[in-house]
């Protein structure tokens, strides 16, 4: 066995180093897990289980089981080589002790036992224990069965062997703290299970399982789910781009090392006309790109340009080919694997390593090269599909400048339907996109004009999922929502920035009706937010107002109901003789009603939009804004509470 191979083999107490206390932890959870929110009780699992994939990565480990159990704790348990349980020399306790309290420490800061590794850099498991009422972690390792319980990231009692065993691996069973996650402790079986979906095709060959304790199937088992992928991203592609019409026969796919750097990528051509490009590094999604995402974008663009111009049909073009142009109706996955990431950005999910772009680069024009020469008919189809994205950016160009030169125009170049505030302050100003002229109306009688602006939208906005960009920006309720937001549309190179700077509203809310109708609409503007104005969502400048359902009456007592449960239970506390009104639409409530349920801060419940997973999201914009049916109505069926489903 070489040096190496024994340095890596030989994984003990002193591979384990310990770089803090976790004394912060505890005071400012949000430096370390994003926020105490869901997103925040989220990642506590994403962070053991980040330990087990670590091993899976290494070589050590190819099965993780995650469950959430019946009083919602989680157990996270795979069959690795079992964190070191012998005494750490440094520290005077077990090497597990080490692991599970002290911030930062673990193998992936040890090079011999780790080459990469993913995780919040380092915070790790010790972060889940401080953040816990209590956790428990068990070790199967060395014929034995060892076990050490901690309250609040400090351990209960010493390490202690409770068995004798023939397996492997580390199981980890935690009970979030409900006094720092005040918002919620109840785990969403779905949120999970598109993690363990992600990372099972971002990881090929490890299994990973989810299984809800708290919820039983047909079958009466509990609800379980099982992620493995053989073929790794070309699989994860094939699965976003489910909804959509294929142009080439198969997906495009590589990997291997250049310049040392684990490089895999996979992508494909379809029909629409939007460009879907993920990126991770060690497994974290990179929403803000980077440095390998530059280098794919390269790539791309020389080995596709010089394969059109050889082939000589960009001859008759009177134009040059943008970078743009080669990305429209692409569907593309960027996976790295690097040593040390170096993180920037807003949310630190921006890569810096200067050393990965050219790497990809070069994977990605190798990968493109083989793959034109050796499917020329698909090759043929994605030049055309470059030329009439080139030919619809131009157009574009005219449609954009139409809506920047009504955009930065004064208050006088307003929308004429908008009913702007006073406030000047767009920190303290809100702007309704309320459906219909009729609501709208009603809207602006309730509203307070101080710090509350209404634009009525009329009917259903453009589906932006299904229209080339020029239609989108000649679209009238599009150009009335750029121009009373304030803000600019970005450049051809880069469409879908825009300038925040000059954003007249902080908060921009989606009032429409409480029926299938407005959330189709709803939906429709959420599409457009997601695909043009995405900064809006990811700043979190994107509410959905809750108009209620029903209004229950008896004499001069009167409540509101936002579900039939609500309406139910006052119904009975109202007794004989009580009324229900149900709300077809907002423009049934008059304006001191709509103000009091749905637009007074005092008294309304706004529904912030967000994206945790942009992957996931993405893929149902596109399936239920898309042409393909089943899916849609099968999607309906499983989430929607009160919609009839029509034939």
């Amino acid at each position: 066995m070489s040096e190496e191979l024994e340095k890596k083999a030989n994984y003990s107490a002193d591979s384990i180093q310990a770089l803090e206390g976790i004394e912060h932890v505890r005071m400012r959870p949000s430096m370390y897990i994003g926020d105490v929110g869901p997103r925040g009780l989220h990642h506590l699992v994403y962070e053991v289980v980040d330990n087990s994939i670590d091993e899976a990565m290494g070589g050590y480990c190819d099965t993780i089981a995650v469950t959430i159990n019946e009083d919602n704790s989680i157990s996270v348990s795979d069959n690795g080589r079992g964190i070191p349980v012998d005494m750490h020399k440094k520290e005077g306790v077990s090497a597990l002790e080490v692991v599970m309290t002290k911030i930062g420490a673990g193998g992936k800061f040890d090079k011999d036992s780790y080459k990469v590794s993913g995780g919040l850099h380092g915070v790790g498991v010790s972060c889940v224990n401080a953040l816990s009422n209590k956790l428990i972690a068990t070790v199967h390792r060395d014929g034995k069965v060892w076990e050490q319980e901690y309250s609040r990231g400090k351990a209960s009692y010493p390490v202690k062997n409770i068995g004798e065993s023939d397996k492997h691996g580390t199981t980890v069973t935690f009970w979030p703290d409900n006094s720092i996650f005040t918002q919620t402790t109840e785990y969403s079986y779905d949120t999970l299970a598109n993690r363990m979906r992600e990372l099972a095709y971002l990881n090929k060959g490890v299994k990973l399982t989810i299984t809800d304790k708290r919820n039983k199937d047909e079958q009466g088992d509990d609800v379980k789910e099982t992620f493995h992928s053989e073929e790794g991203l070309k699989e994860f592609v094939r699965f976003l781009d489910g909804n959509r019409e294929q142009l080439t026969q198969s997906v495009i796919a590589m990997e291997g090392e250049k310049n040392g750097i684990p490089v895999e990528v996979a992508m494909t051509y379809n029909t629409s006309y939007t460009e879907n490009l993920h990126s991770y590094v060690n497994n974290i999604n990179t929403h803000e790109g980077g440095t390998h995402l530059t280098g794919f974008r390269r790539g791309l663009t020389t080995t596709l340009k010089k394969y059109a111009d050889a082939s000589g049909m960009l001859d008759k073009l009177k134009f040059e080919i943008a970078g743009d142009d080669f990305r429209e109706g692409l569907t593309a996955i960027v996976s790295v694997k690097v040593s040390e990431p170096q993180f920037e950005g807003q949310t630190k999910t921006k890569l810096g390593n200067r050393e990965v772009s050219a790497a990809v680069s070069q994977a990605v024009s190798e990968m493109l090269t083989d793959y034109l020469e050796e499917h020329p008919d698909d090759a043929k189809i994605i030049v055309q599909k470059v030329i009439l994205a080139a030919q619809a950016r131009h157009a574009a160009t005219k449609a954009r400048e139409m809506v920047q030169r009504k955009t930065v125009m004064s208050v006088g170049g307003l929308p004429g339907k908008l009913s702007d505030c006073s406030e000047q302050d767009p920190a303290l100003c809100e702007v309704f996109l309320v459906e219909g002229d009729s609501a709208g109306g009603t809207a602006k009688q309730g509203r307070d004009r101080n710090f509350q602006a209404i634009l009525p939208l009329r009917g259903k906005i453009l589906n932006v999922e299904k229209a080339m960009q020029h239609k989108v920006f000649e679209n009238e309720e599009i150009k009335n929502i750029y121009t009373a937001l304030g803000v600019t549309i970005g450049t051809e190179e880069d469409s879908k920035a825009l300038n925040l700077d000059k954003l007249r509203y902080h908060k921009v809310v989606i009032m429409c009706d409480a029926d299938v109708d407005g959330s189709h609409i709803e939906t429709l503007i959420l599409t457009f937010f997601f695909r043009y104005m995405r900064e809006l969502i990811e700043e979190g400048h994107i509410y959905i107002a809750t108009p209620p359902l029903y209004l229950v009456k008896k004499g001069a007592k009167k409540q509101y109901a936002w579900n039939d449960d609500q309406r139910d239970i006052l119904m009975k506390e109202f007794g004989q003789g009580a009324a229900i009104q149900r709300y077809k639409g907002l423009g049934e409530m008059n304006a001191e009603q709509l103000w009091e349920t749905t637009m007074n801060p005092e008294m309304r419940t706004l529904r912030q939009v967000t994206i945790d997973n942009a992957v996931e999201t993405d893929r149902i914009f596109s399936m239920l804004m898309g042409d393909e049916v089943p899916p849609r109505r099968e999607f309906i069926e499983k989430n929607a509470v009160y919609a009839n489903i029509d034939a």
